[in-house]
């Protein structure tokens, strides 16, 4: 843990995803994972926001940009701490000025409602990625867990991630369908990303990420980022929640359309009533390393879904404890450099890539 402490004291770890502007909209009372003075104890440099809107929202891309306008606000309220970022140099430049850079991700595909000049205004507006979907099929792609409809991609599908390379947007395979994020790569010029899975040798849970898709993210050059989510990290934890985002659908139904809040209420409800292993540590180690070995250690990532989920791994219960993870491979026997690549470099690397 010394080693770490000194490590993190000038490491900026780069987090792929997190969840606290849609826990901050629906969730308000609740205690988050997330604060700032913990981002910045946890050494974070760059904060990928998740703008996420559930697929079932009416207006997905209005809804969006009120998210982008919420982490807008949020930044703003704490200028000493944070400022958004519209490069990966000026994520340096915020970071060496002691603040955590802040950068936009958007969480399924359905948020552009099948329009390119939708895409074209959210990158705009400064989302550097978008997750192709996110629980559920959408008219353009297969999603991980639900009934799939295209085979992967439709043309449009393709058309979109054209489209996002022309803008410079990361394309986000996490939450797809293997079909998808194998025509994915295919499809895209510029490397693609997975901000939140974890390896399906590991944990057989279908939003998990086969070893040949880890061998294409690195051919692209890409990053396949680690997350701390249970039921894709441990594999007791995943064979009870392989329907989890079918019962989210069924269980939606029975609330209105402005009634998010309450659907939420009664989720954590039903999972409170189930006794999870939440891992730990050395789970989302066990998962780094094998990513390691089949990707390159140049291509691997976090992406902890913070504020996303309602149970974490022991040691890793909010964003002050990265440093958990640096001091686990650490006495696994792996130089530093290797490990500050996992924590920061991979990402600082392909954000710059694709801008380019």
């Amino acid at each position: 843990m010394a080693d770490a402490a000194r490590i993190h004291a000038d490491l900026p770890v780069v987090d792929g995803h997190n969840d606290l502007p849609y826990r901050t909209r629906y969730e308000p009372t609740e205690d988050p994972h997330t604060d700032f003075p913990r981002l910045l104890a946890g050494g974070v440099g760059l904060q990928f926001w998740s703008v996420f809107v559930p697929a079932w929202d009416k207006t997905p891309f209005a809804t969006t940009l009120a998210q982008i306008d919420l982490v807008e606000d949020m930044t703003a309220r704490s200028p000493t701490m944070t400022a958004l970022a519209g490069s990966a140099a000026e994520a340096e430049a915020i970071r060496r000025s002691g603040r955590v850079a802040g950068m936009l991700g958007a969480e399924g595909g359905h948020c552009i409602e099948g329009s390119l000049a939708n895409l074209r205004a959210l990158a705009d507006r400064g989302v550097r990625y978008m997750t192709l979907t996110h629980g559920s099929t959408i008219d353009w792609a297969d999603s991980a867990t639900d009934e799939p409809r295209h085979g992967g991609l439709s043309g449009f599908g393709r058309g979109v991630v054209a489209e996002m390379n022309e803008l410079g947007m990361l394309v986000d395979i996490s939450h797809v369908a293997p079909s998808t994020m194998r025509q994915a790569l295919e499809a895209s010029d510029a490397p693609v990303v997975a901000t939140h899975s974890n390896a399906l040798a590991l944990t057989a849970h279908p939003r998990n990420l086969p070893d040949d898709v880890l061998d294409g993210i690195a051919a692209s050059g890409g990053v396949a980022c680690a997350t701390f989510v249970p039921a894709f990290l441990v594999p007791a934890t995943a064979a009870l929640a392989l329907d989890m985002f079918e019962q989210d659908r069924r269980l939606r139904a029975e609330f209105g359309p402005d009634q998010e809040a309450e659907f939420l209420a009664a989720r954590k409800e039903k999972l409170a009533e189930l006794d999870i292993d939440r891992g730990s540590v050395t789970d989302v180690a066990d998962h780094i390393e094998h990513m390691a070995r089949v990707a390159g250690v140049d291509h691997v990532g976090i992406g902890s879904d913070f504020d996303g989920v309602e149970a974490l791994p022991d040691g890793l219960e909010d964003v002050s404890c990265y440093s958990a993870i640096t001091a686990e491979l650490l006495a696994r026997g792996w130089p530093e450099g290797d490990v500050r690549k996992v924590l920061g470099d991979n990402w600082r690397r392909v954000l710059a890539a694709v801008e380019r």
